[in-house]
């Protein structure tokens, strides 16, 4: 992978983690969703910035992911983007104060193993 495609991935990945933290903070706003207010919170969605902003970083994420499929070949770039999983569960702790279990974390040292063993080119 040249700088130029890892700068790509980079950008998608920054851009799919920043929808990610968006979203959430959004949905945060908007409150837990029950058979009662469901009309409502899919209607609220529209006029919640928070939420518009994450749906556009996704697709500006997906713009740069398009870029990077032209590129680099899909079985390395699609387990690359498994990356993302661990920025959120690092989102989520420091940002947002939920817990990591153990179990979480061999989890995410699974894919970051996974991750290397699949880009790396010899």
């Amino acid at each position: 992978m040249t700088l130029q495609e890892f700068g790509l991935l980079l950008i998608s990945l920054l851009a799919s983690v920043s929808g990610q933290f968006l979203l959430k903070a959004g949905a945060l706003k908007l409150g837990k969703v029950t058979t009662d207010n469901l009309i409502s919170h899919v209607l609220s969605i529209v006029f919640t910035p928070e939420l518009i902003a994450g749906l556009a970083c996704y697709g500006l994420g997906a713009i740069f992911y398009i870029l990077l499929l032209t590129r680099v070949k899909l079985s390395i770039v699609g387990p690359s983007v498994a990356v993302v999983y661990v920025f959120s569960v690092l989102l989520g702790y420091f940002v947002f104060h939920e817990p990591i279990p153990i179990s979480r974390v061999v989890g995410l040292g699974f894919i970051v193993c996974g991750v290397v063993l699949v880009i790396w080119q010899r």
